[in-house]
């Protein structure tokens, strides 16, 4: 097909009926307006697709690291996981885990939220609000001022092969408040409860597991302790779709392993949402 077949009738004998340097003119403006509404035309039809690195901006503010504060000890600060802010930016998500030894009163001890950077951290005080020691979460309030909350998606959305992220302090005793962020491909649904091969296995745990079974998200990626609590977000929205669990699932799913094996896993946000449902039915 020529240039002059694409042009309307119209437009064609316009075209015909100019002098040979108009015609080169001519020809080369409606190229070139074809190519710009075919430009346009890609643009629309392409999602528009988030920078990693922006959405991190928007995620880091609102990704906290929990543990024990005593202004009577040496290191006052006992950094232990992570949590990250949601509703209206006073209550954080983290694992249950994390906060089964209750604070020692004598020593002034208290649970903590650490804001900051490094070795320079502020202290929140913390209350525990809730826990979900099935699916290992916890529900902590702070007060003061609110912290950037992110926002919770609908795990039943998520699906296998997606690229996620998780933000957190991988072992945090060690390398202090300095937030570490991972990809994660989200590899399988699997079952939190795989049946033992005989009764000599069986425990407390697989016996209550096996009365309430549910799925955790499997992720190629390795999580360490500290990284417990963590949120798993998606890249274009900044949305949660779960929190990682670097020691209750995994021991539970890998105690036979010495060494990390390249896959850890996260606790689905559906339960997250019943978690505040549940403790705060004024939030919904």
């Amino acid at each position: 097909m020529n240039r002059k077949s694409l042009l309307r009738p119209g437009l064609y004998r316009i075209y015909m009926t100019l002098p040979g340097h108009a015609l080169h003119l001519a020809s080369r403006w409606f190229s070139k307006w074809r190519t710009s509404w075919a430009l346009m035309l890609i643009a629309v039809a392409l999602p528009v697709q988030a920078d990693v690195a922006d959405t991190l901006l928007s995620v880091k503010p609102g990704v906290v690291g929990v543990g024990l504060y005593s202004p009577t000890s040496s290191p006052r600060a006992n950094l232990m996981g992570t949590g990250f802010a949601v509703l209206n930016g006073r209550y954080i998500v983290s694992c249950a885990h994390i906060f089964v030894k209750q604070p020692d009163t004598e020593k002034k001890e208290t649970f903590a939220v650490f804001v900051g950077r490094d070795r320079q951290m502020a202290v929140r005080p913390a209350k525990l609000i809730a826990t979900d020691k099935a699916r290992d979460l916890a529900l902590l309030k702070i007060e003061g001022d609110p912290l950037p909350a992110l926002k919770l998606g609908d795990s039943a959305q998520a699906r296998e092969g997606w690229q996620l992220y998780f933000t957190g302090y991988p072992i945090g005793t060690a390398l202090g408040l300095n937030p570490s962020t991972h990809r994660a491909g989200l590899a399988a649904f699997v079952p939190i409860y795989t049946p033992v091969p005989n009764m000599a296995q069986v425990n407390t745990r697989t016996l209550k597991q096996a009365h309430e079974p549910y799925e955790v998200l499997a992720l190629d990626a390795i999580a360490y302790p500290g990284n417990s609590g963590s949120p798993v977000w998606h890249p274009d929205t900044g949305e949660v779709f779960g929190v990682v669990n670097s020691v209750y699932v995994k021991g539970a799913k890998e105690a036979a392993l010495t060494a990390p094996s390249g896959i850890s896993y996260a606790i689905p946000v559906k339960y997250v949402h019943a978690l505040i449902e549940k403790a705060l039915p004024e939030a919904k």
